[in-house]
């Protein structure tokens, strides 16, 4: 699964990895806060490090004007929102993607345990400049 040529694609996969065994063994039906807990173990048991529930500041046009919570900031260099909705929805990808762009993060993971199989979604950032 682990594809080279995406940057970051071994830590995306191990987290992937633990939202599968957390979706397997929880189902769907639960809200958003108990998967987030539930992440929070397995990830914790896979050895991945990360901030939940990661306050980042956001900025316009280089003035601080507010600040929004990543349900997980992971190794400083992932953003991955859980959702527990019936299916992703366009409003979805566009908030993820808004968030890689207001904390110039180049790769994210959007999680839905809602569904009756896990859906997920890599996202990137193409506004990403390194810093």
């Amino acid at each position: 699964m682990i594809n080279e040529e995406y940057k970051y694609s071994a830590l995306t996969e191990k987290i992937i990895g633990c939202a599968m065994t957390v979706h397997k063994i929880l189902g769907n039906g639960f809200q958003e806060v108990i998967y987030q807990r539930a992440l929070e173990i397995e990830m914790l048991l896979a050895g991945i490090h990360f901030n939940r529930e990661f306050e980042m500041p956001i900025y316009y046009r280089e003035q601080h004007i507010g600040t929004r919570r990543v349900d997980f900031f992971v190794e400083n260099v992932i953003s991955v929102e859980l959702k527990a909705i019936t299916q992703f929805e366009n409003t979805n990808f566009a908030q993820a993607i808004n968030y890689l762009e207001a904390y110039n993060l180049e790769i994210g993971l959007l999680i839905n345990f809602g569904e009756i199989s896990l859906k997920f979604k890599r996202l990137t950032n193409k506004k990403y400049k390194p810093q």
